[in-house]
């Protein structure tokens, strides 16, 4: 039942942090086509207050509730070496812990990033995790 619960968080967890960078890559970035550059900052400041009182802290739970459902899942590796399931769940853990490591250095440390500034590299992480966890468990 622990686990159940664990992962329902997980997943909402995940939801907003992943729904916030589908929202800021397909449709909060177009946004300068219809508004001038004043309108804009305004509606995206607008947006961005309650982004950043939410979306941070779903990021880390994600990651945190991550680490202990892999730590449940992963099992052990066998004679012929990673199956492609712990092969992908390694895979997606890297990208997910990449993301929480750059969002908790970002909002809480003050540490921009260097290169990949914008929200695109985190929003091809993300589909790409959700990929991932959709093909993991057919092999």
């Amino acid at each position: 039942m622990f686990f159940v619960i664990i992962k329902t968080i997980h997943l909402f967890a995940a939801f907003i942090y992943g729904g916030f960078l589908i929202t800021d890559n397909l449709f909060l970035n177009k946004m300068p086509r219809n508004l001038n550059e004043d309108e804009h900052k305004k509606a995206r400041e607008s947006f961005m207050m309650f982004v950043r009182k939410v979306v941070p802290p779903s990021l880390i739970v994600a990651v945190l509730t991550g680490l202990y459902l892999i730590s449940q899942v992963f099992g052990s590796i066998g004679e012929d070496g990673m199956t492609t399931f712990q092969m992908m769940l390694s895979l997606k853990a890297f990208l997910g812990i990449w993301l929480g490591i750059r969002g908790f250095n970002q909002v809480y440390l003050k540490i921009q990033p260097l290169v990949f500034k914008s929200h695109v590299l985190p929003f091809a992480f993300v589909v790409t995790i959700i990929f991932l966890s959709q093909f993991m468990y057919l092999g």
